[in-house]
This record gives structure tokens, sequence and C-alpha cells, in this order.
């Protein structure tokens, strides 16, 4: 039995929701009504989930949330208001609440938000558990990751911390900085996930026009009358499997809208259509912005990022792992060796050294780049600085900073820095664009100006 407390301070609702869940004889509940009495009942008590109202005299919802923290009681908790109110609902869930419902709630949806409650808190429990020392041998699956090179404690432990995410079935938030390998670990959770077998979608949201992406993502009925044909999304392409959607932020937000209510209840609608559709798919979403800013206040939907926040990931910069660097080098060297047929068999000390000092803005993907062009500018047996490209050699080796300082124009600047981005890239505007973190219409706008 699943143990449910329940607090309100409204009887009739109380006694609604214990008759409704001791008739499914999944879940055994406790009601409080008095929220004074809730934090001795906790520390008590055993339970798997807690219900919780916020309006309540004496102790708030909010106050219960706090005492819970700061006593470090770990129960998931299911917010039920008669307030619909998103602000309030965000504030909650900054708290560590699951989720936010609006009384009155139907009632089968209610069992699907406990049971994805109940998954979260066994799998934050799981990984609270896990021992301060682990290794890549301690991984269950460790075939899923054995794409992924390190030897960091830190990014040892969230592999296993995605390998519990990966055993349940819930969303998953992916954060960090471009060129880290997000989609990398996505596939990973996939590969470690009983929907192994199953598709795996990878799309960049940012790649597609705003416009576009709604129908993409969900589909698009044949519209009457008129020229559009029906189109399946990455949704219906996913199903049974795993759909991972990049650069999250720059969805519109009727978007971000209908997926929230994807991953509440599984349902959609394709465009053109008000059919309701069933989707059994694991979403896992990833961003490089600090979504939580007030940048993003009046573009991105908070109740949507603290939903998907719930179970959520942080993938380290590789400056933040510089012993992972040699590691890292010689498994970029061996793949592109084998793909070129070249005999490089090492690195130069020297070589090595600048690039445990280097920052990275790009991480792991700019490494790769960088060992890629190497070894193809490379005859001899030995990756030096020489093999560099000439802006990545500058980068590592900066030259003395000279007295006779000369001004010039900052179009000339961004123009030479664009070139020697270009050159870096070998041509393909397309990694270029994505280095300088730019749209790739306004590097054909910057090519264009400097004549190119």
């Amino acid at each position: 039995m699943k143990r449910v407390l329940i607090v309100d301070d409204d009887v009739a609702v109380t006694n609604y929701f214990m008759v409704f869940l001791m008739q499914t004889e999944v879940f055994e509940p406790t009601v409080i009504n008095d929220s004074r009495e809730v934090m001795k009942t906790l520390e008590e008590g055993d339970f798997d989930v807690i219900m919780l109202d916020l309006d309540m005299p004496n102790v708030s919802g909010m106050e219960i949330l706090d005492m819970m923290n700061s006593r470090k009681i770990n129960v998931p908790v299911l917010i039920l208001t008669g307030v619909n109110d998103v602000d309030l609902a965000v504030k909650s869930m900054k708290r560590g609440a699951f989720d936010y419902l609006t009384k009155p709630v139907d009632d089968e949806y209610l069992l699907e938000v406990l049971d994805s409650a109940i998954e979260h808190g066994a799998v934050n429990s799981t990984i609270e558990r896990l021992p301060k020392s682990l290794s890549r041998e301690d991984l269950d699956n460790k075939a899923a990751f054995e794409h992924l090179p390190t030897q960091d404690p830190a990014v040892i432990r969230m592999f296993h911390q995605a390998e519990r995410m990966a055993e349940g079935d819930l969303s998953i938030f992916i954060w960090g900085e471009r060129g880290t390998g997000k989609e990398s670990l996505a596939r990973a959770v996939h590969n470690a996930s009983p929907r192994v077998d199953r598709p795996f979608i990878a799309v960049d949201s940012g790649s597609h026009s705003q416009g576009q992406f709604s129908a993409e993502l969900y589909g698009r009925a044949k519209e009457w009358g008129g020229k559009n044909k029906e189109m399946d999304g990455f949704l219906e392409a996913a199903s049974g499997g795993t759909l991972f959607i990049d650069h999250i932020e720059n969805m519109s937000l009727p978007v971000q809208v209908r997926l929230k209510r994807v991953i509440q209840t599984g349902e959609y609608y394709r465009d053109n259509s008000t059919e309701i559709l069933k989707c059994d798919v694991r979403l896992i979403v990833a961003s490089t912005r600090d979504l939580t800013s007030s940048k993003y206040r009046d573009t991105f939907s908070l109740d949507l990022l603290y939903h998907l926040m719930v179970n959520s990931i942080r993938i380290p910069p590789l400056r933040e792992r510089i012993d992972d660097i040699p590691l890292l080098v010689e498994h970029f060297l061996e793949r592109e060796v084998e793909r070129t047929g070249k005999k490089i068999e090492t690195v130069s000390d020297e070589l090595m050294q600048m690039l445990k000092q280097y920052s990275f803005p790009d991480n792991v993907q700019e490494l790769k780049n960088i060992i890629a062009f190497a070894v193809i500018n490379t005859e001899g047996d030995t990756l030096t600085l020489n093999s560099l490209s000439p802006y990545i050699r500058e980068r590592l080796v900066p030259g003395e900073v000279s007295g006779d300082f000369v001004p010039m124009k900052l179009h000339d600047k961004v123009a030479d820095h664009v070139m020697k981005t270009m050159e870096y890239c070998g041509g393909v505007r397309k990694d270029a664009a994505r280095l300088l973190d730019i749209e790739p219409d306004r590097l054909e706008e910057l090519l264009e100006e400097t004549g190119q």
C-alpha cells in the first residue's frame, strides 16, 4: 500500500479524498485537518506522498514546505488548492513541491499525478542513498555510458544519478553550457531505460522557426480546403521511446503550454485539429540558459520550468573537470586516427599542458574540433602546437601584450574574429555560427559585410 498524508482544514475535502483513495485499494490515506500537527506526524510516520492545501489557519502550506526543507524531510508534496495562481504555483515548486493542482481535480488525473510523485520520491531517495565514493564499475548499465569518457568523480556521480532517473519514466531537464554533451547524456539515459529498444529522437528547437516547430513537434492535421498536408510530429515518431528537445528556451509560449499538458497527461492535439491524442513518450529537454533569470520571465513559462526541473541534471563544464582533458584527448585522437588512417600515436607534453590550461568556452565539443583539425594538419606521429589552427594556437599561446596600442574599428575586429572562426571550422557555416553563439542568418549577414 502507498501511504498518503492528506492535509486540509476543510473536513469535507479530506473526507472525500480519504474515501476515494481507500476505494482504489492501492493507497492508504491519513488525514490531518489541523496543520499544527503536520510536522509531528511526518517525523513519527513514513509516507510516500503528501497532498497539501496552501491556505490554512495556524500553519500555511508554504510554511510547512519551509519546515520540511529545514528538517530535510524529503517526501514528495502535491499541492491542492482552490486558487489558480501561476506565481503561487511557482513559489511552491521553488520550495520543493512536486506539482500544483487546482481543486476540483479529476479523479483519474489525480491518481496519475500521485503515481508520478511517488516515483519521483523513490528515485530521489535512491539518489540520496548513493555512496559518496562511486566508480564507473558500480553502474548497473555501464554500456549505456561507455561513449562518455570521464574519470571525474562529480561526473561519475552524475552518471549514477542519470541511471536512477532512467529507471523511471518522468521527464528530465538537462542543463549545461554549450558543447558539454547534453544530447549524449540524454541518449545514455535512453539506453539505460526500459525504452532502449524503442526510438530515440533528438530535435533542436533552436534550428526551427517558431511557426513551424509547433507542427513539427505535435504534427499537423490536413487543413480543410487548404494546401497543407497531414504530417506526423516528433511525438509520434518517438512513440514508445524518448524525445530529446534541445534549446527549449526557443519554444514559443503556446508550444510550451501544450508541452506541459503532454508532461502531465500524455495528451496533445495536432495543429489544425481539436482531436485529443495520447502519446507514450519519455521527454528529456535541455538548455544552455538560466531560465529562472528575469531575462526569460516574459518568454518562458516558469510553471513549465519548475515542472521540468523536478528531475534535473547539471553537466559540469570542461574547465571544472581538468583531469578529464588527457582522457578526452586520447579518446578523440583514437577516433580521428581510425577515421583518417593517419599514423599519429601521441600528443606532445607542451600541447597537453596548454590544453589543460585553456578555458574551453565550447567545452567538450570544442576539444573534439581541435583534435580533429590537428590530426588532419599533422604529418608526423605526434600532435604538437604547430598542428593547431592559427586561431586556436593564438588563444592557447597568447602573444605578449604590446605597448604600442593601435585603435581599430570595432567592425574590423568583429570581421577578423568571424573569419578566424570560419577558418577554424573549415568553412562550415553551421559550426561557425554555433561557436560564435549566433543564428546562422546573422552569420550570413556578417560574412556579406566582409565581402565573403
